[in-house]
């Protein structure tokens, strides 16, 4: 390709360019400019050629004739600018900020002729990095501690806690009701413990049938059973000398609890498939929402696994137990969800304070965060108001004689009629079941068989009840 083919293609090439380039002679008028400078400023290429390049009132072109010298501009006396940024005018009067470069251009005998320059726009980087800089000051205030939100006395508590047991090699478990954040403070313990540089591995328990849950704990050697063709290492291997994470360890199989059992009295675990010892270093921190020592006398949980992890207990409490940290969290979820969504939300009603404070939150702080989800989607103003919640949370709900009755019902019996409900709604399929409560299939077949529940048998009965009332 010869040069004057390349002078053909080179205003093609300069307009594909996303950053604005704006040439200009000796005097400082503009001699040249690109499709991207007329996107950027606003001017278009007839408004702006043959106007001076202070019409975009520089901040940093201002500062460098304030500072004196022959030349107008510093560029011609230093010969580049480069990767400066500045704050530009539009054609409209608003201004943004820019990073800017430049460069002197010269004639074949070494005369200088002009300049160019680039103007890229990163006023959505610099408002983002403003919203992150309010986020890291947000996140070592006094009111947050290791990112969990909380002024209350009951959540300093708890925080007191959270540094006991990290300090300690002990095992940790974490008791609280579903959306309390107890995975929250499982990294919290992991992160101020001495084994902060080391792995943090977590395991949802309820997630995995029992066979699965073993592999996945302990790994397997190849052959062990159908589908392993090669060997694998398990979640105590890659948590060596670092902290493992147990979440709804109330969920674990008798089979799983004795092998734990031995990997905490004598720190080695087997694969699947092998008899092989393998010593570990591992930290267990164990989560529940369930009462374990209920399951104890139940006989579905050993009694001498649940007292080897029920060595610190940390009780996390309901939201509904600590009304004083909601308008703390609610601001907090907003920001961080900000800092995703293209948003002019600017803050939160009183009265949709009022709203939030006088919920029940049966979900916890997971509700409360779903709910600014739905927020952000229904509000197209600058204020979050109470019509932009959910229905659930902001329009007063009837309690139904039986709902009166739950009020005084323990975790596990709740937890029983919900499924006795979803299963009932369903005609006994576990997969809808698992739809409409939130959770995995696993869970619901796990429930089944922890409250002695028969999906057959339920719908038969409710058969029959139902061919009585129609009688």
């Amino acid at each position: 390709m010869i040069g004057r083919e390349l002078e053909g293609y080179w205003k093609t090439v300069v307009n594909t360019i996303r950053d604005g380039i704006m040439i200009v002679n000796t005097s400082g008028a503009i001699v040249s400019v690109n499709s991207a400078f007329e996107t950027i400023t606003g001017y278009s290429r007839d408004e702006i050629i043959g106007k001076s390049c202070t019409i975009l009132q520089c901040d940093i072109c201002e500062q460098s004739r304030a500072d004196g010298g022959e030349s107008w501009c510093a560029l011609f006396r230093c010969g580049e600018v480069e990767q400066r940024k500045c704050t530009i005018r539009r054609k409209d009067g608003t201004y943004f900020q820019a990073l800017k470069n430049g460069a002197i251009l010269k004639d074949p005998d070494g005369s200088v002729i002009g300049a160019v320059g680039t103007i890229a726009d990163i006023s959505e980087i610099a408002e983002k990095d403003d919203q992150l800089e309010a986020y890291r000051q947000q996140l070592h205030s006094e009111d947050v501690f290791q990112g969990i939100v909380g002024v209350s006395q009951r959540m300093q508590q708890v925080f007191d806690m959270i540094r006991n047991a990290a300090s300690s090699q002990a095992p940790v478990i974490i008791y609280g009701e579903s959306g309390t954040g107890k995975e929250l403070v499982s990294r919290a313990i992991h992160n101020l413990g001495p084994r902060k540089d080391k792995a943090f591995i977590k395991v949802n328990c309820a997630a995995l049938t029992e066979s699965l849950l073993e592999s996945e704990l302990f790994g397997h050697v190849r052959g062990a059973y159908t589908g392993a063709y090669k060997d694998r290492v398990g979640r105590f291997e890659k948590a060596n000398e670092g902290d493992i994470f147990l979440d709804e360890i109330g969920d674990l199989p008798i089979s799983t609890q004795t092998k734990l059992l031995r990997v905490l009295e004598e720190k080695v675990i087997e694969r699947v498939g092998s008899s092989s010892p393998i010593r570990t270093d591992v930290r267990i921190i164990s989560a529940t929402n369930q009462d374990l020592m209920e399951l104890v006398e139940r006989g579905v949980y050993r009694k001498d696994f649940y007292f080897r992890i029920n060595v610190i207990p940390i009780f996390l409490p309901p939201l509904r137990q600590r009304v004083e940290d909601i308008p703390l969290l609610a601001e907090s979820l907003l920001k961080k969800m900000l800092l995703k969504e293209k948003k002019n939300i600017k803050g939160i009603s009183k009265d949709t304070m009022e709203v939030l404070m006088s919920h029940s939150w049966p979900g916890n702080v997971r509700e409360l965060k779903g709910a600014f989800e739905y927020a952000l989607v229904t509000c197209h103003e600058e204020i979050i108001h109470p019509h932009h919640l959910p229905e659930t949370i902001h329009k007063p709900q009837r309690r139904s004689t039986t709902t009166g009755k739950r009020t005084s019902f323990n975790m596990q019996e709740i937890e029983k009629q919900e499924l006795l409900e979803a299963l009932s709604k369903t005609g006994g399929n576990q997969s809808k079941a698992a739809e409409l409560l939130g959770i995995s299939r696993v869970t619901v077949w796990n429930r089944m068989k922890r409250y002695g529940i028969d999906a057959k048998r339920l719908i038969e009965v409710q058969g029959k009840t139902s061919i009585n009332n129609d009688k």
